[in-house]
């Protein structure tokens, strides 16, 4: 591309992405004014309004569409690049070459897949009456606008002959495809798998990896052709129980962007600020604090990497600790209620929501002890301690901090006494955030829109996860990879204390190289009816394997949480993962805790 057609090429882009994170913003504000309305009108006048919760399943389609591209094209790509970092610059190149043909080959299955199920599909939505090829036409043009958006960024970073050779790649590899299976297998699922993983490590997206495998396990017997896959995502995300996870994301980027999530780290200071590594225990129990409103891990770490981070490397933390401060104590967003990854789970197992986030405070509390005992300990040399507030200070930091801590209650004790169902409860919770901002003057309305285009795009990025997740777990179950997991899983037999060693050990393995949502949503079906064979509580077993995962955001290669914080500081990811360890051992410690007393539960409920 000549110097004289890049900015040209450079503003399209810009444009295009800018009209596509403005289009989530109204996506999502008309997802949330149209469940707001049908709680108030559930609440005041005692009916909903018809159809309501059928809008709000398409509007929620339609914003996983939109999404897609700024899903496959940002950071919240979800990329596995440490094994490409350590290849040469030439090999490096040639493998992005390959991620991005992984992703324009995912990116054809939504959209042809998408446009030969619009074709084929008759009939209208049971309440609203409209078409229902519209859904599965948004998927086929959000899988179009992904391909171009890749090939645009591919021929800007690395030249038009790149671009082309991962367009061409991809189109191969999709034709690939819908070729007659050259070698059927009894477990097309595995070569799904197989492929999926090679895609990983060589960078391509999460999401776009599941459908390329998927795509080519058609090559291999699978029994699921495209326009089955496409369906089955659009299903996976057509669930009301989801819509809580963008307005849950909302509800976070609003606290922050009013400063109301500062005034809580002013809350948690005046209350820890005077113990030894005071500045790291503030970290801690912010985070906690946090946890009430954001339930979001990611979205905390991001927070407490620009706003804890500077002040612990200003008070002699080195970075690297610093970052990993940060990263540790922002795993227990996931964990303390309102959870997104419990959500994931329940929407993947049927469990109940409430139940979970019991489970979470219990174990959430457990994990930030841990934490704090694992700061105490490897901190002995830190010299940060504030003076103990006073009586008065701590108060005043109270008052203060209440509009941010209030929403935590309000959403977890509506959601526990059955007051409001979870999506209600979240939708109720951007409310909070709204209403309580605006009356401070913390947040202006240019704020508004700009914390509406951050959690549409983040919550596009998780439902494509989910999307993509679904076929394939429908795969795994068609090809009863269940039985050999259970193989593996009661290898030490079949009572409580030995499968719930051998489920955390495969949890511990897989989550080394898998996404935290999309292990929950590909294990967590297939490992449950096990654990309940066993005897396991179905309930505090899915507590157990979320907390397993989360610890994930801190462990090479994929480490999510690590890879966020040394982003934004600018400190090398191996670095981080070094200094995070103490605390990383700490939670295994706890993890260990959790799953005896799990493991024990059916023995001690004997009468």
């Amino acid at each position: 591309m000549s110097r004289r057609d890049r900015p040209a090429a450079e503003r399209a882009l810009a444009r295009l992405v800018t009209g596509l994170e403005m289009l989530g913003a109204l996506i999502l504000a008309a997802l949330f004014l149209v469940v707001m309305a049908a709680v108030l009108r559930r609440y005041l006048l005692g009916s909903g309004f018809l159809g309501a919760d059928e809008l709000a399943i398409w509007l929620h389609v339609a914003l996983v569409a939109v999404g897609a591209p700024l899903a496959a094209t940002s950071a919240l790509a979800m990329r596995l690049d440490v094994f490409v970092r350590l290849l040469p610059a030439a090999g490096q190149r040639i493998a992005r070459i390959l991620a991005d043909a992984v992703t324009v080959q995912g990116a054809l299955v939504l959209c042809l897949g998408g446009a030969k199920v619009a074709l084929l599909v008759g009939g209208t939505s049971t309440v609203l009456a409209l078409p229902e090829w519209l859904r599965f036409a948004a998927f086929a043009i959000g899988g179009g606008l992904t391909v171009l958006l890749v090939a645009g960024r591919s021929a800007l970073e690395r030249g038009v002959a790149a671009a082309l050779g991962s367009l061409c790649l991809g189109l191969a590899f999709y034709g690939l495809a819908q070729l007659a299976p050259v070698f059927v297998t009894e477990t097309p699922s595995l070569v799904a798998a197989g492929v999926a993983a090679l895609a990983l490590v060589l960078g391509a997206p999460i999401p776009h990896a599941l459908l390329a495998g998927m795509s080519l396990s058609l090559a291999f017997g699978s029994t699921l052709p495209e326009p089955a896959i496409v369906q089955n995502a659009v299903s996976g995300v057509s669930k009301f129980l989801l819509l809580a996870i963008p307005f849950f994301l909302l509800a976070g980027e609003l606290l922050t962007a009013g400063g109301l999530a500062e005034r809580l780290v002013r809350f948690a200071a005046a209350l820890v600020g005077h113990w030894r590594a005071g500045l790291a225990q503030t970290a801690l129990l912010a985070s906690v604090l946090f946890s009430g409103a954001s339930g979001s891990s990611v979205a905390n770490a991001a927070f407490g990497a620009k706003v804890m981070a500077p002040t612990l490397i200003a008070r002699g933390y080195p970075p690297a600790k610093a970052g990993a401060i940060v990263a540790g104590v922002s795993m227990l967003d996931n964990i303390i209620p309102p959870s997104i990854a419990f959500l994931i789970l329940a929407s993947a197992t049927n469990l109940s929501v409430g139940a979970l986030l019991v489970g979470g405070f219990v174990a959430g509390g457990v994990l930030a002890l841990a934490l704090a005992v694992g700061i105490h300990l490897t901190m002995r040399g830190a010299t940060d301690a504030a003076p103990r507030a006073s009586r008065e200070e701590r108060a005043e930091s109270f008052i203060r901090a209440l509009p941010a801590i209030g929403l935590g209650v309000v959403v977890v004790v509506g959601i526990r006494f059955g007051v409001v169902t979870v999506t209600e409860a979240s939708a109720l919770a951007v409310a909070y955030a709204l209403i309580v901002c605006l009356g401070l003057r913390s947040l202006s309305t240019g704020g508004v829109a700009i914390a509406l285009r951050k959690a549409a795009t983040e919550a596009a990025a998780v439902g494509l996860l989910i999307g993509a997740s679904a076929p394939f777990a429908f795969l795994l179950a068609t090809d009863q990879v269940s039985d050999l997991l259970a193989g593996l899983v009661t290898m030490l037999g079949s009572g409580p204390f030995a499968v719930m060693l051998m489920a955390n050990l495969l949890l511990l393995v897989a989550g080394l190289v898998l996404d935290i949502g999309a292990a929950i949503l590909l294990l967590a079906p297939l490992l449950l009816p096990l654990a309940v064979t066993a005897g396991l509580d179905p309930v505090q077993f899915g507590v157990i394997l979320v907390v397993n995962l989360m610890i994930h955001g801190l462990t090479p290669p994929l480490g999510i949480l690590v890879h966020v914080v040394s982003g934004i500081l600018r400190v090398p990811a191996g670095a981080v993962f070094r200094a995070v360890l103490p605390l990383l051992a700490s939670l295994l410690v706890a993890l260990a805790v959790l799953s005896l007393a799990v493991a024990a539960w059916p023995w001690l409920r004997q009468p």
